[in-house]
């Protein structure tokens, strides 16, 4: 299993190396995350940013490769109001390395994309907000109780302007976030990372 993850880790990583060469360009925007099991709750959603290098592979017209090098923060926010806790909410932040390679249909300023993505975890943590604001971290949960990759598969659209584009995007996780057996997949019951990002294109070259 883990020579398959390293054989499809390499030539994305490779594609994404690629991508800062040539400097395609820079993406900045914001992830509205989520976790699931079976359906995606909205009102559990977390903000975080999504940052990284973009490029295209291909003529200007018709069919291209977009590939990305990003760090991503993705994660939920859980509520809770019981007895012993009184109330409040847990937040899961997951930070990633991710390395979207998509196929791009460029139609005139449109660009519709599709694709893989695998990501690597740096760090994580959960961390209990009651309801007076205050923030206590939750040993028990770090990088270790998690799955260290992560992989899916996105779909977005894009719109180009003079010197860039702005682009909206579901990333679909299809592997669940908690190691199996450990606290974290118990805490989590298995959710998998599901993610709509907005984000703004600036071309360099």
């Amino acid at each position: 299993m883990k020579k398959r993850i390293i054989l499809l880790v390499l030539p994305m990583l490779m594609l994404a190396v690629g991508t800062a060469q040539a400097q395609g360009g820079l993406i900045i925007g914001a992830n509205m995350s989520n976790l699931y099991i079976d359906n995606v709750d909205d009102e559990n959603s977390k903000i975080g940013i999504n940052v990284g290098l973009y490029n295209r592979w291909g003529a200007e017209e018709g069919i291209g490769l977009r590939t990305e090098l990003l760090y991503s923060q993705k994660g939920a926010a859980a509520q809770y109001n019981n007895f012993l806790q009184g109330s409040g909410k847990y937040r899961f932040n997951l930070n990633y390395l991710k390395v979207p390679a998509m196929l791009s249909l460029k139609a005139g300023p449109l660009d519709i994309h599709a694709g893989p993505y695998i990501g690597i975890l740096l760090g994580a943590n959960v961390k209990d907000v009651d309801s007076d604001g205050n923030i206590n971290q939750i040993s028990e949960l770090d990088r270790d109780d998690f799955n260290t990759i992560d992989y899916g598969a996105a779909v977005g659209l894009g719109l180009g302007f003079s010197g860039g584009h702005i682009s909206l995007r579901y990333n679909y996780g299809m592997r669940e976030i908690g190691k199996d057996g450990s606290f974290a997949g118990q805490a989590t019951e298995d959710a998998k990372n599901s993610a709509l990002t907005l984000s703004l294109g600036l071309g360099l070259n």
